[in-house]
């Protein structure tokens, strides 16, 4: 029997309810939504079934797959207030930064409602508009109005390049969505569920859910990963580079789960796609140092030495034409469609989650009179 006083740090291996949503087996490296493996979604749907999924637990039929996208389109705009409210920010903002502050001024005046379904849609349709609005605003460009003809991923693209995307990178990039829409009680998810939990809104969850992807050692790394790629240049670079990293103390990004102890699925999806879409070089530069990290790294800790997600993910968005600080953003655009769904399963059947701190610090003190002090 555990110890019920016993310490999880950062409640690693702590349950603490059931789902219906996501299930991750990490000795396996199985990533399953609703009962569908990654792999199998990865091949076969498009990123709006695959939010279906998520909310409704089963895959949609044609009728019902024709009316989310008719839903997708009717709520994928934003208002001109809002428009003029990212003008007045300074270009060098974080968009993730815009990104929350706008999640939550759109929220200003809705009514305190139980979470569901028609909000999720909303939100997941709105956000990509307004990550790409802004990434057109502060490279000095007028943002480009969302196509109602086109899917989530095709009109993302559309929205910040203002030309109809290539089949190709509509298909990596919805690739992408896919294997980023959940993975159950990470950071982002479990935060929106704490909120959730409170009998707040969507609104609240989901901007809460954006600060917590900000953070580098969740969300925030496929930049860095790139970066990781750019400063060894050369695959006979790669081993010297790494050893002189992890010599100093330094992380190798892209390497290590917490859950995983085996490759990250989604790392493997993704780095099939690169192999088909990424220029030759950088692809066998990734290949060597993912190759050179993994002997490195499994040398001191076999256990957690494994390629994961952001790995691949900052090749592929590459490869798309994505800059490296719009890596985040996008991981918002697909992960939106998880949050709001683990939101919709907390209010359904919802218990406050409160946990516990053990009390570290003294019990004796006394007060005495200021003028003792």
């Amino acid at each position: 029997m555990s110890d019920p006083t016993a310490i999880a740090k950062g409640l690693e291996g702590i349950v603490i309810d059931t789902s219906n949503i996501c299930l991750i087996d990490g000795n396996a490296g199985r990533l399953i939504y609703r009962g569908y493996d990654i792999h199998d979604l990865a091949a076969h749907t498009t990123f709006e079934e695959v939010a279906y999924l998520l909310w409704k637990g089963e895959l949609p039929t044609r009728p019902q797959l024709e009316e989310l996208q008719r839903q997708f389109s009717g709520a994928r705009s934003i208002p001109e207030s809002i428009i003029s409210l990212m003008r007045n920010f300074p270009r060098d903002s974080s968009t993730l930064d815009v990104l929350r502050t706008i999640v939550s001024a759109l929220g200003v005046g809705q009514p305190l409602q139980k979470p569901d379904i028609p909000q999720a849609i909303t939100l997941t349709a709105k956000i990509p508009t307004i990550v790409a609005a802004f990434e057109r605003l502060r490279r000095g460009e007028k943002p480009v109005p969302p196509r109602p003809d086109l899917g989530h991923a095709a009109n993302y693209l559309y929205m910040l390049t203002g030309q109809v995307p290539v089949k190709e990178k509509v298909d990596a990039m919805n690739t992408y969505f896919v294997c980023l829409a959940d993975h159950g009680l990470n950071a982002s998810t479990f935060t929106a569920r704490v909120v959730a939990s409170t009998w707040s809104d969507m609104y609240s969850a989901v901007t809460a859910a954006i600060g917590a992807l900000k953070g580098p050692l969740h969300g925030g790394t496929p930049g860095p990963v790139l970066e990781m790629l750019q400063e060894i240049g050369k695959p006979e670079k790669a081993q010297e580079w790494m050893s002189a990293q992890l010599a100093q103390g330094k992380r190798l990004m892209g390497f290590g789960h917490r859950v995983y102890r085996t490759m990250d699925p989604r790392a493997a999806i993704l780095r099939d796609l690169a192999s088909k879409i990424t220029d030759k070089d950088l692809f066998q530069l990734a290949q060597e140092v993912e190759k050179t990290g993994l002997e490195l790294l499994r040398k001191k800790n076999p256990d957690h030495a494994n390629t994961n997600v952001e790995f691949y993910s900052c090749v592929v968005m590459h490869s798309i034409g994505l800059p490296t600080d719009m890596f985040t953003p996008s991981f918002a655009c697909s992960r939106t469609a998880g949050w709001t769904a683990h939101v919709i399963e907390q209010a359904a059947n919802n218990r406050l989650i409160r946990p516990r701190t053990d009390y570290a610090g003294p019990r004796d003190k006394i007060v005495m009179a200021i003028d003792k002090r």
